[in-house]
């Protein structure tokens, strides 16, 4: 990748702060910095948490996006499922609502200061409201042990899960949760165990996961994702990290670059945005997203601008990530 100069990206830098329906990952705005390349707007939303090596692969992926054209899509729309934060089970109809005709839905479970007891719930709100042809699927986003895993999957198995998203942090938990849950018939699939990793394919070699799920702008770009899927040889899904649409838009061309995608999409999350960067956002109509590029509007960039504090810590922190880049080429 040839990394364009830093005054490049500083001259079209934008830092928005968007409102969300619900809280979500602890919090109630979602920062993100919009760059302006030759291919088109793009996306730098690494979480405020992350460090700066690993948010250097964030800005990798933006750079990828929005300096170099997508490969060529394989397909026109993207079927994607709705996404349940960890809310109350009396909340999970109104979530549902706002994803239009979804047939399939993510629930996030193992949040910190919860029990099992308001998974399950859920859960179980989320098959009431889908019905027996939906599909359920739960992330605990590596928060269960390996003993907790088996115990929470025997509890939510009943709800007839598609999949279950990394159930513990590590890739030799996540092969023994595997191990002792096959007789139920249900996968697990990895997530941070391949977009935190040094070596994304450790998990597949351990035979931890059933499939992956890829986000383009963590693992560096469309590009570097679909190479890892290749190498894996393992199924794959296409997810999203809570982005605006303009940073779904890169998912989305992952996704439709995939020689194959048998399984919906979490790229439906601009749903849970009560603001965007576009009066034209990707949020799901029929259960589907098209496959296009999404430009972010003037007026709304400046609508929903972050403070100057926020915008001084993005473009510092830019600054940071591009000089990681350079020493990674040099």
């Amino acid at each position: 990748m040839t990394l364009p100069p830093l005054s490049d990206l500083l001259d079209t830098a934008r830092v928005v702060a968007l409102p969300l329906v619900t809280r979500f990952r602890g919090v109630d705005l979602r920062e993100a910095l919009l760059l302006e390349g030759p291919q088109g707007w793009t996306e730098f939303s690494p979480f405020t948490e992350y460090a700066d090596e690993e948010a250097a692969t964030w800005l990798a992926g933006a750079i990828d996006f929005g300096w170099h054209a997508s490969p060529r899509a394989e397909r026109s729309e993207i079927p994607v499922n709705a996404t349940v934060p960890a809310v109350s089970a009396a909340s999970v109809p109104h979530v549902l609502s706002r994803f239009d005709g979804c047939r399939t839905a993510k629930v996030k479970v193992a949040e910190r200061g919860q029990r099992l007891d308001d998974d399950v719930a859920r859960v179980r709100a989320v098959r009431e409201q889908m019905g027996p042809e939906g599909r359920i699927r739960v992330d605990a986003n590596g928060g269960w042990n390996i003993d907790e895993a088996e115990h929470a999957i025997h509890a939510l198995a009943a709800y007839d899960l598609e999949y279950v998203e990394q159930p513990c942090a590590g890739v030799d938990e996540l092969a023994e949760v595997r191990r002792r849950v096959a007789y139920m018939g249900i996968p697990i699939a990895a997530d941070e165990s391949v977009r935190k990793a040094s070596d994304p394919l450790a998990v597949a070699r351990a035979g931890a996961a059933d499939l992956l799920v890829v986000k383009a702008q963590p693992l560096g770009g469309v590009e570097r994702a679909l190479r890892i899927v290749a190498e894996a040889g393992l199924p794959a899904v296409v997810s999203s990290a809570l982005d605006t649409s303009v940073g779904l838009a890169m998912g989305v061309a992952l996704a439709a670059s995939l020689p194959n995608l048998d399984v919906d999409c979490g790229l439906g999350t601009a749903s849970l945005l009560a603001a965007d960067v576009t009066t034209d956002p990707l949020r799901p109509q029929g259960g589907s997203v098209p496959v296009r590029r999404v430009s972010a509007e003037p007026d709304l960039l400046e609508r929903h601008a972050a403070d100057r504090e926020r915008r001084d810590w993005w473009l510092d922190r830019l600054s940071r990530c591009h000089a990681v880049l350079s020493a990674r080429e040099d």
